[in-house]
This record gives structure tokens, C-alpha cells and sequence, in this order.
């Protein structure tokens, strides 16, 4: 029957089940965490260090930190649900959606995010275009990542529901007072060393749900396999067209990108996620960039997300490959798969009956493709690692977004706006505060994300209001010295606006996109929209001189501002130019092996 048979399915209150000696790793984990929050508490004992953890860190720290900041919610739980519901095309968010914005970041954008010593990525607004583009940004980047913290917060709560079935709530509770407690102590420099921590357990312990899972299915080649058997059962009528929608190929990626023409689906993924989305968050979303710019030097700086891209290109293995996997190995996730392709009621009927152990009143969805994949696979001191592994992607994404919202909140609208004038410990105190706000706000904003099947639709969203408008404003003002306050903070606007209009108009049935297409077509629109306003708003108002444009325009800031001396003296295979050919290489090679 599969990997339970029908009428012997235990009766259980958890969606997994950890046995006594599971609990180990975890303990130990959370020891380490909480001990390097007090540890950093020393190096915390200033604003600045706080916030900024004093600028100190070195390239290979960061650089990690880097990634594993972003390896909460959108890595673990909505990439296995994107590999389970659209397979190989997923491969684009890291391939085509991450590295070369990450290389672009490095080499061109880091020297003047870091040379002009501001705190934060609104900051630099600020001193590009003035107060009302900054506040605006200000404002939108502190409300997104409340809104994001949530979604990992939800993710993580949900684990310990899982695992240890008490109620939801209680478990945001409990995850949000963890976080809490090491960021509160040790700042930016505690989180960071965490995310360190984080991402080698995270990787020691996903992978053993990749190696195992695919020997159930017969390798790579009986994973092709399998999938190719299932879509073949897809009726000839379905709406669902296997030969159009190949989940063994990651171009034209139709499913994915909600476009029914390959040409405009390519056209979809290139620019609107291959360009604006990728490049609009990971140039412009300071919880990323705020990693880089705890950096102790320019060339660190740079380097920073260029290390990253090769632990980038690594975690597909472990993420997306698990959940096509569970696309074909976990009875759950292929119902639901087979609802979506319009097979037979009859089989339909057949995969209900092998559904495992599930908690009563528990509605399964894709978003539970690796926690499925680790109940039926993993023997337990392997589960009770994997479970681990789950709570520090989540604790990793969680405080990423808590320590960025309490830098922008002090530096940017407390420090900026409420009180300009305060003492060091004043601002201390504030920031302290902020996260301990953020952490319940993040309770709350939870809920919201668990309205999704899928965790990665309502992130996207997101970026697409957030970053995308925002990469077209901070493009042209690095670029053309011409564009003015006034044109940086009306684009700014319009963009955000041009974006919500297309998400408002799918949430209330005016456009239809399956697949991630709304939030591409949002990304597009804000981009452009953002682009003309700039340009045509700027053209009719007066800019700022050149002189108070230095270090934030590419013309006008000299060579010597843009480029570390020390680099020079580095050899070849630590500069950051080498590293980002060699990274660029990798990745064509992996785009190529995968298409």
C-alpha cells in the first residue's frame, strides 16, 4: 500500500513523534544560542555595537551569516513546498534569483553602502534623496519586517506544535521569548555568530532527509521516474498539462510563473524574478545587507555576499529536492499533488488511504512537505537533529528580521524623527525595547501567515511591494546624478502603489494568476512605475548639487572611495572580483546540468 496501510494508522496528537533522546540536540542547541547572546552581551554595551556590531566581524563570518540569515521560512518550508507543487522550476530562486544579484551587490553596491558609514539601508536614502524618500522607506521596511518575522515565527511555532502538539499560540509564545532573550543580550553581533551556528546545523540536518529520501525512490534517476509516472495519469481534459508544465525541467517554468506561453513565462522569470524581485531584495533589504556591513573592512564588505553565493548554490539539494520527493513518496503531498493535476477519484481514493499519522483536526498542506518527509523517513536521533535543524532555520530568519527592524526603528525613525538628541544609552535602552516590540507584534502578524498553503505566495507578495519599488529608486539614484529628492520619494510611492493595486486586484478576484505570476507581474509593474515617476518627476524638479552627492553616486564618487587599498594587496583568490568569477562560472555550470 505505501508507507502505511490502511486501517493501522496510530492514533497520535502530534504530526511527528520524537522519542525521549530527540529532545537532546535540541537542549544542547538552544544552550549554545542562548549562551552566545551572553557571551556577545559584553560586545553589546554601546548603541553602535548594538546595532552595528561595531563594524568588526570578518568576511567568512558575515558572509555565512549572510545566507543564513535568509534560510528561515522562505528556504525550509516554502521551497520544499515549491519543489513538492512545481519541482524543478524552483531551482530559479537560487540559480537565477539570488546569485547574481548577490555577486552585483558585492562588487558594485557594498563600497558605497559601506563607505558612506551609514547604519542602515534607509539611512543612505536619506542621504541620497532626503527625508521624505527615507521616511517612506523607513516606514514600509520596518512594517515588512514585522510582517516577515511573523511568517518565521509562525513556522517555527508550528514545529513545536507539531512536535510537542500543545497549542499554537503557546508555541509562538515560547519561540518569540527565545529569540527575544539572545538578540536583547548580545545585539547584532549574537545574531550573527548564531546564524554562523545555525546554518552548519541546518545543513547536518536536512541532508540526511535528501540522502535518504532519495534511496527510497531509486536515486535521481527513479525520482525522474516517478514523477514522470505520476504525471502520466493526468487526464487528457486536465486543465493541468504535463508536456506545456515539465516539473523535470526548470525552463520554460510555466507552472511556476502562472504564464501559459513559454515565451512570456522566460520573460517572467528573467526580469521579474530573475531581475526585479532578486535584485530589488537582495541589494536593497537591509536584513541581508545590515550582515555585510557588520563587515571589518570595504574588500570584507564585498565579499561578504560573494562567499555566500557558494553556500547559496548548495542549499537547493537540501530543501527543493526534498520536497519533489515527497511530491511522489508521501501519500499526503500527493493527493494533494494529484487534486492539482485532476487525477482519477479512484486514485485519489487509493493515496487517502496510505495518508500516515496526523493530529486530529490537522489540515495538511505543502507547507508541510519536509516535516511529512521527516516523519516518515527519519528514525528517531535523526528526527530529533532534523527538528533541530527546522528551529534554527526558523530562529535564523526570525532574528535576522527582528535585529534589522531594531536598527531601523532607532537609527531611522526614533534617532531621525522622535528624539534626534538622546544619549548613547538612551538609544541602547530604545533598541533594547524596539525588539521586545517586534517580537510581539510578530506573535500577532503570525497568524496572518497561516491563511497559505503555500508560505512563499505571501512572501513574495511582499517583496514585490517592498523591494522591488525600492531597487528601482536606489538604482537610478546610484546611477544618474540627475534624479532629484522629489522624483526618488514620488517613485518611491507610486511604485509601492502600482504593486499593491495588482495584489489587490487578484486578492479580490479582478486578475487570475495561478502559480507565482501575481507576484512577478506586481514586481514588474512597480519597477516601472517606479522608474517612469523618477525619471519624468525628476526631470521637472531641481537636484541636489553635486558635492553633496560624493560617496552616493557612481560618477561622482572617486575610485579611491569605491575600492579597498588593502585589496590590492590581497592575493588573486581573495579579492573579490576572482571569487565572483568563480562564482558566476559555478552557477552557469549548475544552470546548465539542471535546465
Amino acid at each position: 500500500m505505501g508507507l502505511y496501510d490502511a486501517g493501522v494508522v496510530p492514533a497520535t496528537t502530534t504530526l511527528i513523534d520524537p522519542k525521549w533522546f530527540d529532545y537532546f540536540p535540541i537542549v544542547i542547541y538552544f544552550g549554545f544560542v542562548l549562551a552566545v547572546g551572553f557571551i556577545m552581551k559584553r560586545k553589546a554595551a554601546t548603541s553602535e555595537e548594538f546595532l552595528t556590531s561595531g563594524r568588526s566581524l570578518p568576511a567568512w563570518v558575515t558572509g555565512i551569516a549572510f545566507v543564513s540569515a535568509n534560510l528561515g521560512a522562505v528556504e525550509i518550508m516554502g521551497m520544499s513546498a515549491n519543489g513538492a507543487q512545481y519541482g524543478m522550476a524552483t531551482f530559479h530562486y537560487f540559480w537565477i534569483g539570488a546569485i547574481p544579484a548577490m555577486i552585483f551587490l558585492g562588487i558594485v553596491m557594498m563600497p558605497f553602502y559601506y563607505g558612506s558609514k551609514v547604519r542602515s539601508v534607509p539611512e543612505f536614502m536619506y542621504k541620497r534623496y532626503g527625508t521624505a524618500a527615507h521616511l517612506i522607506n523607513a516606514l514600509s521596511f520596518a512594517l515588512a519586517q514585522l510582517l516577515i518575522g511573523g511568517v518565521n515565527l509562525y513556522l517555527l511555532g508550528k514545529i513545536v506544535n507539531g512536535m510537542l502538539g500543545i497549542p499554537l499560540w503557546i508555541s509562538l509564545v515560547v519561540a518569540a521569548v527565545i529569540v527575544l532573550v539572545y538578540i536583547t543580550s548580545g545585539g547584532l553581533s549574537a545574531a550573527i555568530y548564531n546564524e554562523v551556528l545555525q546554518f552548519f546545523v541546518i545543513i547536518a540536518a536536512l541532508l540526511p532527509v535528501t540522502l535518504i529520501g532519495l534511496y527510497k525512490v531509486g536515486g535521481w534517476q527513479g525520482l525522474t521516474h516517478r514523477i514522470t509516472e505520476m504525471a502520466s495519469g493526468v487526464p487528457a481534459n486536465s486543465a493541468y498539462d504535463p508536456s506545456a508544465v515539465d516539473q523535470l525541467h526548470s525552463w520554460p517554468g510555466t507552472l511556476i510563473s502562472g504564464f501559459d506561453s513559454p515565451v512570456l513565462s522566460v520573460v517572467g522569470l528573467v526580469f521579474g524574478l530573475g531581475f526585479v524581485l532578486s535584485f530589488g531584495y537582495w541589494t536593497t533589504n537591509f536584513v541581508e545587507v545590515q550582515r555585510a556591513m557588520a563587515s571589518d573592512s570595504i574588500a570584507a564588505a564585498q565579499k561578504s555576499p560573494i562567499i555566500g553565493t557558494f553556500f547559496k548554490m548548495f542549499v537547493p539539494f537540501v530543501v527543493i529536492v526534498p520536497g519533489m520527493i515527497a511530491a511522489v513518496l508521501i501519500p499526503e503531498i500527493q493527493h494533494m499533488k494529484g487534486t492539482q493535476m485532476g487525477l482519477s477519484a479512484t486514485s485519489l481514493s487509493e493515496l487517502a488511504s496510505q495518508f500516515g499519522p496526523t493530529p486530529d483536526g490537522y489540515t495538511v498542506t505543502y507547507n508541510d512537505a519536509m516535516l511529512l518527509m521527516m516523519r516518515d523517513l527519519l528514525p528517531n536521533g535523526l528526527l530529533g537533529l532534523a527538528i533541530t535543524g527546522l528551529l534554527a532555520s526558523f530562529m535564523a530568519g526570525m532574528a535576522a528580521n527582528v535585529s534589522a527592524f531594531n536598527t531601523v526603528f532607532v537609527v531611522d525613525i526614533y534617532e531621525r524623527y522622535i528624539k534626534p538628541d538622546e544619549s548613547d544609552e538612551k538609544y541602547l535602552k530604545v533598541g533594547r525595547n524596539a525588539t521586545v516590540v517586534a517580537c510581539i507584534v510578530a506573535i500577532f502578524t503570525a497568524l496572518i501567515a497561516a491563511k497559505y498553503n503555500n508560505i512563499l505566495d505571501l512572501l513574495q507578495q511582499l517583496f514585490s511591494m517592498f523591494n522591488a519599488p525600492l531597487f528601482a529608486t536606489f538604482i537610478i539614484g546610484m546611477l544618474w546624478k540627475r534624479a532629484t529628492p522629489h522624483g526618488g520619494w514620488s517613485g518611491l510611492l507610486f511604485g509601492t502603489l502600482a504593486a499593491l493595486g495588482v495584489n489587490c486586484a487578484v486578492w479580490f478576484g479582478f486578475l487570475s494568476f495561478p502559480g507565482q505570476g501575481q507576484a512577478y507581474l506586481a514586481a514588474i509593474s512597480a519597477f516601472v512605475v517606479d522608474f517612469i515617476v523618477t525619471v519624468v518627476v525628476s526631470l521637472m524638479t531641481q537636484p541636489k548639487p553635486d558635492a553633496e552627492l560624493e560617496g552616493f553616486v557612481w560618477s561622482l564618487t572617486p575610485k579611491a572611495k569605491r575600492i579597498d587599498p588593502q585589496t590590492a594587496t590581497l592575493p588573486v583568490w581573495r579579492r573579490p572580483v576572482p571569487i565572483a568569477i568563480a562564482s558566476a562560472v559555478c552557477v552557469i555550470v549548475l544552470n546548465s546540468i539542471f535546465h
